[in-house]
């Protein structure tokens, strides 16, 4: 058959048709993987018993991890490899924004108690958390975690969650950066119930729909993988109804349910890895943000046990930052000095080598097979792919974020300015305070 015989291909119809045939995949895809969402992510959440939330609680926990480094300057060094513009780069840190991310615990953290006390706890807890807002000293993320759905503890749970609320929102609305921390799910349905129970108490406490978001800690095995056999963390997000901001990994409780010995659970264990994995792959493309968890290794004794302690948990969120985690737990001020010290190096090291290839992409330089310089005179020997140059883009406005650097480094070394990078990593725009 001859071109002049052949009947061509109606392009036209041929898209309609397949456009019809994928429209209901096409809404799904939008609705349940929006991309990252827009703002600031914490690099800790700090972990406090409800008990000791006084007004003094944040101040005094800035002092005690300054202290810790005064008070142990030379082993704090040799940990950071005697980086002594980082050590006041730390300081610094410690000085203006001690905590990013507060969780006032009523859980393991706080323990069962008699439920007059619990009571008075959480009304307690919720004023003091109101006087720091109003008074402008609140940490820019801060919530509550209560105890689980599970039968035995829900009732004791909501019943804190609603008195911690009311007593809060007696001082004005809920404040930005609040969320709820939901413990030991084991179920869609617990996650399905927690929507409900979000809608009751904003309908109870005339708040806006949709203003309580909460956490899921992934800790029990059930979480990870269902007697069906399904991923059940994936199922869970999207049975949230759009709140659920964070997966949190439980270091301690998943690591026992799988029979790991005491003395081998830690959130570098091989199972930790896998819960882990399984997280991130879940929560791709979400908008849901990922926490690693905790160390019970203090920084706390005599110099030797200060530095062994400082060095386990400087190398672990190092770690954790190179596996795509960039937020984990922290159970003691002592720890926010590491915790900002591997954050702060983290960026920085990579300041330099991310900034060469995202100006380069930015540019569209190509380096021949010569080895001679790339048309626009910016050489690069890695042809970095639009994910890339998201990702590039995403790594530099956490630096930023966190304070790890600044806007006039980034844009000096880069060429681009915060706008740009914005729209370059995919997040929306919104008004930003670095930490």
């Amino acid at each position: 058959m001859n071109d002049d015989q052949r009947t061509g291909v109606d392009i036209e119809a041929l898209t309609a048709e397949i456009d019809h045939r994928l429209k209901d995949a096409d809404a799904a895809l939008a609705r349940d993987y929006p991309g990252e969402r827009a703002g600031r992510q914490p690099v800790h959440t700090l972990y406090v018993s409800a008990d000791q939330v006084e007004p003094t609680l944040l101040a005094s926990y800035g002092n005690q991890a300054q202290m810790s480094i005064v008070e142990n300057g030379t082993e704090f060094l040799d940990v950071l490899d005697g980086d002594e513009d980082l050590v006041g780069r730390v300081l610094a840190k410690l000085e203006r924004e001690p905590v990013e991310d507060l969780r006032i615990d009523f859980e393991d953290g706080y323990g069962t108690r008699p439920d007059e006390e619990e009571d008075e706890t959480a009304r307690r807890a919720g004023s003091v958390l109101a006087q720091w807002v109003n008074d402008g000293g609140a940490p820019p993320f801060h919530g509550i975690r209560f105890k689980s759905l599970e039968q035995s503890t829900r009732g004791r749970g909501l019943r804190t969650l609603a008195l911690f609320l009311e007593s809060l929102l007696d001082s004005g609305g809920l404040p930005a950066g609040f969320v709820v921390t939901l413990p030991k799910v084991t179920s869609v349905d617990q996650v399905e119930a927690m929507t409900v129970a979000a809608e009751c108490l904003e309908k109870d406490l005339s708040l806006p729909s949709g203003a309580l978001r909460f956490e899921l800690q992934v800790e029990t095995p059930q979480a990870v993988l269902g007697s069906d056999g399904t991923v059940l963390v994936a199922r869970m997000i999207h049975a949230s109804a759009g709140r659920c901001a964070g997966l949190h990994y439980g270091t301690y409780d998943y690591s026992a349910d799988l029979g790991i010995a005491p003395d081998q659970q830690s959130l570098e264990h091989p199972v930790a890895d896998h819960a882990k994995a399984v997280m991130q792959a879940a929560a791709a493309g979400t908008g849901v943000r990922l926490s690693d968890g905790s160390t019970n290794l203090l920084p706390v004794g005599d110099a030797d046990a200060v530095r062994a302690g400082w060095a386990n948990h400087m190398r672990l969120v190092r770690r954790s930052l190179a596996r795509g985690f960039y937020q984990g737990w922290d159970l003691h001020p002592a720890q926010l000095p590491t915790r900002y010290a591997a954050t702060f190096e983290f960026f920085r090291s990579g300041l330099e080598p991310v900034v060469e290839r995202l100006r380069a992409y930015a540019l569209k330089s190509r380096v021949p097979a010569d080895g001679t310089e790339g048309i626009l005179g910016n050489p690069t020997r890695v042809q970095d792919e639009p994910a890339t140059a998201r990702a590039m883009a995403a790594f530099l406005l956490r630096g930023l974020d966190c304070g790890a650097m600044t806007d006039a480094e980034v844009a000096t070394a880069s060429g681009l300015n915060l706008n740009k990078l914005t729209e370059l990593a995919g997040r929306p725009v919104e008004k930003r305070k670095a930490g």
